[in-house]
């Protein structure tokens, strides 16, 4: 009569594993279950759920319990009986859990038996009575067999039958996972062997469970994934649609600057867009509707800032991200909807030599005095430019330097200078009101973000003529043009005295574009003025068109025409002589120098 052995240590003294409830294999021959002395037959189970039965059909099934058997463990999950019958189950009456689907066998009216030694008791169930009414089957979870397992269990060749393949369920918790190891308890070494020729199913049943494991592992994922669309977090595999629906305004930065990203613009209307080596490129084909742009511009500003967004329509100030990097941002409205532009500020100050500026530049931090002013379209390098002098200044002399932005962009590490980085609506009202500060704060070196009107413009030449060094920035796009706006600015009856206040304390404008090259990337043109004595008297007489010349004649002194450091590029084969002529206005003199030898 062929039948599955459990076999057990009789008794334990370690509670663990004395309460741990045996669980029955199926045999494959329907005969008599042999039955040990000394046993005493239980009350029938009264809850067919117990046993896997319907409420319509109930097989008579019968267990016996051993007189010494240990008290069942009745506080083990069993949410699908819990649901079924609103009945309580009798406290004296054994559970029988669920087995995962990888370990059903089919019902045959086969019978359960449990065979112990003599000293132990038996326990027998017959289903022989389920030919015209099968049950459910018995199901147990799988961490339950092994935990109920006993010390050896031997299993027939015959009693092995194919298992049926794993199937996702829409359920989390219908997932099989692989079977914990067996504890150890001290009482004996618990293992689960396979006999005879049932020894050749072990890769079937470990290519079930590993089924069972990558099914886990995959709902884990879009679990997984499923929450990350709701905090807002990406995903390593996101898509580019991704970002438009779901994505947070940090991951947005944060693909900014893995892509080396410049700006990044988020409009209603449109998707979200990049500017990479000067061209802008969307984020994706989905566009941003007004509630989506709202909810991300508001998820990193404050209270204060909203209402200050919706009172001036438009705000400054800047952003870290969890990497470190730093964006200046400004958001304002258009159309009467919300739009964001964001700068990024790379984490590092880069060197002179780092960004292929030309020697002079050292100069220009080792001046006592004067006003030096970088110049350029927006994006195109100047506070790059500007912060690489000032770290200069810093590494290299023991100096107070006071910087004032709207907002601070990059930020200066402690070195040999003293540095105070003030922020315009943070720190301080006004550059006006700043630069007026500075003049009580012991400076020698001054960066003012930007001379935007007539009233920072002129305290920035007053601070210049008091004997202090002051850095600016203009949008302009030639030295000439940079003088003539400066004095532009001023009432027709005050700019005499600018022309002469200037002339005195200027002491070089570096106008400068950044333009795309072969190969992807961009490097910056410079044009660079030296104020000498013939241009201080051009801009003091008013003829700052003889400005241009004296920059092409005065090479000697470390002056640079444009049209120089766009030769340079085509000769390295960086620009085709067909690009350069588009970022000049005198086309015809770069051909001329193109040709001469003393380009």
């Amino acid at each position: 009569m062929p039948f599955i052995d459990l076999s057990s240590p009789a008794q334990t003294s370690d509670p663990s594993v004395a309460q741990q409830p045996v669980t029955a294999q199926p045999a494959v021959d329907q005969q008599q279950t042999q039955s040990a002395p000394a046993q005493q037959a239980p009350e029938p189970i009264s809850d067919p759920l117990a046993m896997g039965a319907t409420d319509e059909q109930q097989p008579p099934q019968q267990m016996q319990q051993p007189a010494n058997a240990p008290e069942p463990v009745t506080d083990m999950p069993q949410p699908e009986l819990a649901q079924q019958s609103q009945q309580p189950e009798p406290a004296a009456q054994p559970v029988v859990p669920q087995m995962p689907e990888a370990a059903l066998v089919p019902d045959d009216g086969m019978q359960i038996a449990t065979q112990q030694t003599p000293a132990e008791s038996v326990m027998t169930v017959d289903n022989t009575a389920q030919a015209s009414a099968p049950a459910a089957p018995l199901q147990a979870p799988a961490a339950a067999v092994n935990e109920a397992a006993p010390a050896d269990v031997t299993t027939p060749a015959a009693a092995m039958v194919p298992e049926p393949e794993l199937q996702p369920q829409p359920s989390a918790q219908s997932a099989s996972t692989s079977l914990p190891p067996l504890p150890d308890n001290g009482t004996q070494s618990q293992k689960v062997e396979l006999s005879g020729s049932a020894q050749g199913k072990e890769d079937q049943v470990a290519q079930i469970l590993q089924k069972a494991d990558q099914l886990t592992e995959t709902k884990q994922k879009q679990k997984s994934v499923q929450q990350s669309d709701t905090v807002g977090l990406k995903p390593k595999d996101a898509s580019e649609d991704y970002y438009a629906q779901r994505a947070s305004m940090d991951d947005f930065l944060a693909l900014a600057e893995e892509r080396g990203a410049s700006d990044l613009h988020m409009s209603t209307g449109y998707p979200p867009m990049l500017r990479v080596d000067g061209k802008l490129m969307p984020i994706g084909s989905q566009i941003l509707q007004f509630e989506r742009v709202q909810t991300l511009l508001y998820s990193i500003i404050s209270d204060e800032q909203k209402k200050s967004l919706e009172t001036d329509l438009d705000i400054d100030f800047s952003h870290s991200i969890q990497s470190g990097t730093r964006f200046r941002v400004n958001m304002f409205h258009k159309k009467g909807q919300l739009a964001g532009a964001f700068r990024l500020i790379p984490s590092r100050i880069r060197t002179i030599a780092e960004l292929g500026l030309p020697e002079v530049m050292y100069e220009f931090a080792k001046l006592p005095h004067g006003l030096v002013l970088v110049t350029g379209p927006t994006g195109h390098g100047k506070s790059t430019t500007l912060a690489s002098i000032i770290q200069e200044i810093n590494v290299t002399e023991a100096q107070h330097i006071i910087t004032i932005e709207d907002p601070i962009e990059y930020v200066f590490p402690r070195a040999k200078s003293l540095v105070d980085q003030r922020e315009v609506g943070t720190d301080v009202t006004s550059f006006t009101r700043a630069l007026r500060a500075a003049l009580r704060e012991d400076p020698d070196v001054v960066l003012v973000g930007e001379m935007r009107d007539f009233e920072t413009i002129a305290s920035a030449i007053t601070v210049a003529e008091t004997g202090h060094l002051v850095f600016s920035t203009l949008h302009t796009n030639s030295a000439a043009q940079s003088i003539d706006r400066m004095i532009d600015v001023f009432p027709e009856q005050q700019q005499a005295q600018i022309r002469a206040q200037l002339a005195n304390v200027i002491a070089a404008v570096v106008a400068q574009r950044l333009v795309p090259i072969q190969g992807g990337g961009r490097k910056a043109v410079l044009e660079i003025m030296i104020a000498n004595a013939a241009i201080k008297n051009a801009i003091r007489e008013g003829k700052t068109y003889q400005i241009d010349n004296m920059i092409q004649t005065s090479a000697e002194l470390g002056m640079i025409p444009l049209e120089k450091s766009l030769i340079k590029l085509v000769r390295s084969g960086d620009l085709t002589i067909e690009e350069a002529q588009t970022y000049t206005t005198k086309p015809d003199e770069l051909l001329q120098l193109m040709k001469s030898n003393t380009a």
